[in-house]
């Protein structure tokens, strides 16, 4: 499962994710919540108030988490 990154224009913690995602070669995709609200109201179902939204196959966050991507890397290295 490829990961995905929920974003809207404006928001720095989005780009930040973005940018340490880009930085640590971790790949990706965007969605930009304010042009699919399909896409915002099923990550408000599940209970997401803040972007960006983080949904990988280890699991999903809110916000700027450098944690979380740092997991991701150390787990890809040791696949």
């Amino acid at each position: 499962m490829p990961t995905t990154i929920y974003t809207k224009p404006g928001c720095p913690q989005c780009t930040a994710t973005r940018r340490a995602f880009e930085r640590l070669g971790l790949s990706y995709r965007t969605v930009d919540i304010t042009r699919d609200p399909a896409a915002a109201q099923t990550l408000r179902d599940a209970g997401f108030l803040q972007a960006p939204v983080v949904v990988t196959d280890a699991g999903s966050w809110s916000g700027y988490r450098p944690d979380r991507i740092r997991m991701l890397v150390q787990r890809d290295a040791a696949a």
